[in-house]
């Protein structure tokens, strides 16, 4: 488990900061997925997000139950990603998969918003008009996810260059 305490460390800062005001959409958790999926054994990068989602939405609000099915199976795909990433992590990988994991996010979502919803009429124009109108939430997941992936891989993997650099140094001195 000490093995992982960084990487929860940095998934609970993620959560905190679904808390703090920000621009809408612009949050952790599509990262948290992404991250999850990248350092976390198979059956945590899963649920890690699903319960960090689950509990900040607790204190932030329910809402429909199958846009919010949409959100929980987004956020599963985007765990399977980080999952099919960490077999050749590296930039552009990490990179191709998260902005692969903000696209499906964009795509189930919307589309349960106007498969399930009210706002949009049911038919092909109604459904393309739901897509127009998320494009600036779409566009805020994007920079979100890329940022917090960013930041949570960055943080993450410079720590394990520290410590590993810190064993070899007390082994090289014993």
């Amino acid at each position: 488990m000490k093995k992982y305490l960084p990487a929860l460390i940095l998934i609970t800062l993620g959560i905190a900061a679904r808390f703090l005001p920000h621009p809408a959409n612009f949050a952790p958790i599509g990262a948290i997925a992404i991250f999850s999926g990248l350092y976390l054994p198979k059956k945590w990068a899963i649920v890690l997000p699903l319960a960090a989602m689950f509990f900040s939405d607790i204190f932030i609000g329910f809402y429909a139950w199958p846009i919010m099915l949409s959100v929980y199976g987004s956020l599963i795909i985007m765990a399977l990603i980080g999952l099919a990433v960490r077999k050749n992590k590296k930039l552009s990988t990490i990179l191709g998969g998260t902005i692969l994991g903000s696209v499906i996010f964009y795509l189930v979502t919307n589309g349960a918003v106007w498969a399930f919803g009210s706002l949009y009429a049911h038919n092909l124009a109604g459904l393309l008009q739901s897509y127009i109108m998320a494009i600036p939430f779409f566009r805020n997941s994007l920079l979100g996810d890329l940022f917090y992936t960013g930041a949570l891989v960055g943080v993450y993997e410079l720590s394990l260059a520290l410590l590993y650099r810190e064993k070899k140094a007390v082994a090289t001195v014993q």
